[in-house]
C-alpha cells in the first residue's frame, strides 16, 4: 500500500458538479479541498458541459490526484435530468482520462457502505460520517461537495492494494 495517496471524488450533475480532494496518509484520511462547479439553466447546453469540463480540469491540474471516485448513474423518475447527469459524467470522465487518472465508480449503496458502514444509510448520516472521518468542524457545504468527498473516501477505502 502506498504511504500517501491523493484522490478526487466527483458528484456529477449538469446544474451542480461537486468535487472533493482527500489524501490518505498512512491510515489517516486528510481533507484537502472541496467545491462545486455550477452552471446556469439559461446557458446553452454545450456551454454548460464545457464549463464543467474546464473547471474540473483546472481542479485536476491544481491538485494532481492519483485516482478518482464517482457515483454510478442511477435513474430516478425524471429521465431528462438523468440525461444531464450522464452528460456531466461523460465530460468529467473525459477530463480524468486526458490526465491519465484512474476512475473507480461506485453505486450509491456502495458509497454509503464504505463511508457509514450501512448500505441504506440516510443522506444526513453520510454527511455526518464525512465530517467525522475528515475531522471537519462542520458538514461540508453544499451537499454536492459533501457527496464528492464521500466518493473520494470510498475510493481510498476500496482501492486495490498496491503490491
Amino acid at each position: 500500500m502506498k504511504e500517501t495517496e491523493l484522490v478526487i471524488g466527483i458528484d456529477p450533475g449538469l446544474a451542480s458538479t461537486g468535487w472533493g480532494i482527500v489524501e490518505r496518509s498512512g491510515s489517516r484520511l486528510v481533507y484537502r479541498a472541496h467545491g462545486v462547479v455550477s452552471t446556469s439553466a439559461r446557458a446553452p447546453h454545450q456551454e454548460r458541459l464545457l464549463a464543467i469540463f474546464r473547471e474540473i480540469t483546472a481542479v485536476i491540474e491544481e491538485w494532481r490526484p492519483l485516482g478518482a471516485g464517482m457515483e454510478t448513474l442511477y435513474f430516478a423518475k425524471n429521465v431528462s435530468s438523468a440525461m444531464g447527469v450522464a452528460e456531466a459524467r461523460g465530460v468529467v470522465t473525459l477530463a480524468l482520462a486526458l490526465k491519465g487518472i484512474e476512475l473507480s465508480e461506485y453505486t450509491p449503496h456502495g458509497i454509503k457502505q464504505a463511508v457509514v458502514g450501512v448500505a441504506r444509510a440516510e443522506k444526513n448520516q453520510v454527511q455526518q460520517a464525512v465530517k467525522l472521518l475528515l475531522g471537519l468542524p462542520e458538514i461540508p457545504k453544499p451537499d454536492h461537495a459533501a457527496d464528492a468527498l464521500a466518493a473520494a473516501i470510498t475510493r481510498l477505502h476500496t482501492a486495490r492494494l498496491a503490491i
